[in-house]
């Protein structure tokens, strides 16, 4: 239901704004560019796509899911038929089972989200998902209200959602791209911000659960990850940008080739039909593609809509006049329209990062603020949509709210920490 608000609001608030832009100001295509329009098409003066262009990026996206989703879910299939899900069950199961109490012990859920997990900590979007949405269908599974968000479920998306990131590769990519002074200067606010934010989601959820989160086994497996960040923290901060790319791709890139020359060897040794095994599980990756088509549409028909209509540079206006009108420092609204579309595209918050860099030049206060925004959280309603469409949940109950006041406070930490290392 909450979801459902959320995407009317979206479309018509997004439509009485162009309607007072095209009746009062005299904006007469922009109902035009908000339909038909075309980000490539130079005749465009939004330089964004229109809903009919959207809905074709939208399936367009799906399609290239498929084959990601069919690799990694056939890899999943030979992994859980070899056993190694169940026993990467049991090694995070004492700390999984307080997080998540109404999972019974050693589920394969428990292996399928710790492996999202990792592929997020490395920055391995297109292994995050197949691995995501296979532990939503392991939790839906044991659900006993399949249209209603079970606990279990909205304590995974939210940190999830999240994105605790161990190197924001692509930021620090665009920021050398831009021929920042120091690409890699944002690495540690982004670290920070991420880590602030999973934990936050973390307590938000869990009080909602009634969860106690200083339990021993929750604060040790706390710590000891905190330990172990910081440790890589002390590593690659002597490390310049290609020093820091080259090993994040030897990291990233040869944990998921080891992963994989793993869950063969383990299918071998268990003597299962290993191609059989694959072929079956990515059958699954291809249905699980198609089926969130629909929830993706209109999701992010809802968010170009806001996007044409201009609703965003309306907020940000506002909000800058605001903290001018009461004397505070305004150099980080500048960085903000990062912000504000993160949760709803990642894509155009890149592009609007990139936007930051080429207005005030990389090495500003907004355009290193607006790279710490887009390192540091994950696009939330794409989230929603996806995750929750993929198992047919329709009542997400708190999810979002939580998900979103976890985005707020990490917006305010960025701010802070924006200002601690470059104000």
């Amino acid at each position: 239901m909450a979801l459902s608000r959320i995407w009317s609001a979206f479309i018509i608030v997004a439509i009485v704004v162009a309607g007072v832009k095209c009746f009062f100001f005299g904006q007469t295509d922009i109902f035009n560019w908000m339909v038909i329009g075309k980000a490539d098409d130079a005749a465009n003066p939004l330089k964004l796509d229109g809903i009919i262009q959207t809905c074709w990026v939208s399936v367009e996206l799906c399609l290239k899911l498929i084959g990601i989703l069919a690799l990694f879910m056939g890899l999943m299939s030979i992994a859980e038929n070899a056993g190694g899900i169940r026993l990467l069950s049991r090694i995070v199961g004492p700390f999984f089972s307080k997080l998540f109490p109404d999972i019974p012990k050693g589920h394969p859920s428990m292996g399928h989200m710790i492996m999202n997990f990792s592929a997020n900590l490395l920055g391995l979007d297109n292994a995050a998902t197949p691995f995501g949405l296979k532990a939503m269908e392991s939790l839906q599974e044991i659900n006993p209200n399949k249209d209603v968000a079970s606990n279990a479920q909205i304590m995974f998306l939210c940190l999830h959602a999240a994105g605790l990131n161990l190197i924001p590769v692509s930021v620090i990519a665009i920021r050398a791209s831009q021929n920042a002074s120091n690409p890699t200067d944002i690495f540690i606010p982004c670290l920070i911000v991420t880590f602030v934010g999973t934990i936050t989601a973390m307590l938000i959820v869990s009080f909602k659960q009634k969860i106690n989160v200083l339990q021993p086994v929750i604060v040790i497996w706390v710590l000891s990850i905190s330990f172990i960040i910081a440790l890589l923290v002390l590593y690659i901060t002597s490390l310049n940008a290609d020093g820091i790319k080259s090993f994040s791709g030897l990291l990233s890139n040869g944990l998921i080739l080891l992963v994989i020359l793993l869950i063969v060897l383990g299918g071998l040794y268990k003597k299962i039909d290993v191609f059989d095994a694959f072929v079956s599980g990515a059958k699954n990756g291809y249905e699980t593609a198609i089926k969130i088509i629909p929830y993706l549409v209109g999701m992010l028909v809802a968010i170009s809509l806001l996007r044409t209509s201009g609703t965003f540079d309306v907020v940000i206006t506002g909000i800058k006049n605001c903290f001018a009108y009461l004397g505070a420092d305004t150099r980080f609204v500048e960085g903000l329209p990062t912000a504000l579309i993160r949760p709803l595209s990642g894509g155009a918050a890149r592009g609007m990062m990139v936007s930051t860099m080429e207005t005030y030049g990389p090495d500003s206060f907004a355009s290193r603020l607006s790279g710490i925004f887009q390192g540091a959280s994950d696009t939330t309603f794409y989230v929603i949509a996806v995750y929750f469409g993929s198992v047919s949940i329709k009542n997400t109950r708190y999810a979002i709210g939580a998900m979103l006041l976890a985005d707020l406070v990490g917006v305010c930490t960025a701010i802070g920490l924006a200002y601690l290392f470059f104000g």
